[in-house]
């Protein structure tokens, strides 16, 4: 599979507003991350994207503008990983049903309360056109639809005080946004390639972990390869953090490419 860390930003994005610290003013383009989301292109040429905020549509067009997005996962429905659903219109027109997204009860309850006109019975030309598709996470692994060559495993961790998911896919672990993960999760994810995986900042913060959390959970799930994102400015910078992480384990950046196996 190939990986398009299609963003590594933390929910204000970085540069932040009306800041003018040393990161928000860095030159350094690995500096500049847009809110987080990834995009998955399996060995079959399928689109799985994972997340979909504020700033999508910039997002797909730095990645090329795939031809089509087979499946949309999320995580969660907090406005930096969902405000850009409207801007996948284009992508719903194959589907008569619908773009295929999936997400916990909670999620697609918040979705359609957002964005009713969503969700017709018959679609609206020019209006984007979801099926949305509960994930059970008691149920283990799941295939989305025309995706035959990969099972998507739901990952449970908590958000502060909010379960959310994560995703292992093939070789890959995705998760952001988490502050802890039980041992269960933490046993799901082992045997990773590469683990994709939130620091927000170097102080403790109470519905993140901070880079010392994720450098602990890191250890624990031994993959080949961690990637940090859900970055905020608190991180530090791009060159001067790296220079601080342990082998194996690194900065994402937006844009950043990886190639994963598709075997568990």
């Amino acid at each position: 599979m190939k990986i398009t860390i299609l963003g590594t930003g933390t929910s204000s994005g970085v540069p932040q507003l009306m800041c003018s610290c040393k990161v928000c003013t860095s030159r350094d383009p690995r500096d500049r991350r847009m809110r987080s989301a990834i995009l998955i292109r399996t060995d079959q040429g399928r689109h799985i994207l994972i997340d979909c905020g504020p700033d999508i549509y910039r997002q797909l067009l730095n990645a090329g503008t795939p031809e089509r997005i087979d499946a949309v996962l999320l995580t969660h429905s907090h406005y930096d990983h969902v405000a850009g659903l409207d801007e996948l219109r284009p992508y719903c027109m194959p589907y008569p049903k619908g773009l295929p997204v999936y997400c916990k009860a909670d999620v697609a309850r918040d979705i359609r309360a957002r964005v009713p006109y969503c969700f017709h019975e018959e679609p609206k030309a020019g209006l984007p056109h979801f099926d949305l598709r509960t994930i059970d996470e008691e149920a283990g692994e799941f295939r989305p639809a025309g995706i035959e060559e990969t099972g998507v495993l739901p990952l449970r961790v908590m958000h502060g005080n909010l379960p959310i998911l994560g995703y292992r896919i093939g070789g890959l672990s995705y998760v952001t946004d988490c502050k802890s993960a039980d041992e269960r999760t933490i046993s799901l994810m082992k045997g990773t390639d590469t683990l994709i995986i939130n620091a927000l900042r170097h102080t403790p913060h109470p519905t993140h972990m901070n880079l010392k959390q994720a450098i602990d959970v890191i250890t624990e799930v031994a993959p080949r390869r961690a990637i940090i994102t859900h970055m905020s400015h608190g991180i530090g910078l791009h060159a001067e953090t790296s220079r601080l992480l342990p082998r194996g384990v690194e900065m994402g950046y937006d844009g950043m490419t990886l190639h994963v196996t598709t075997e568990r």
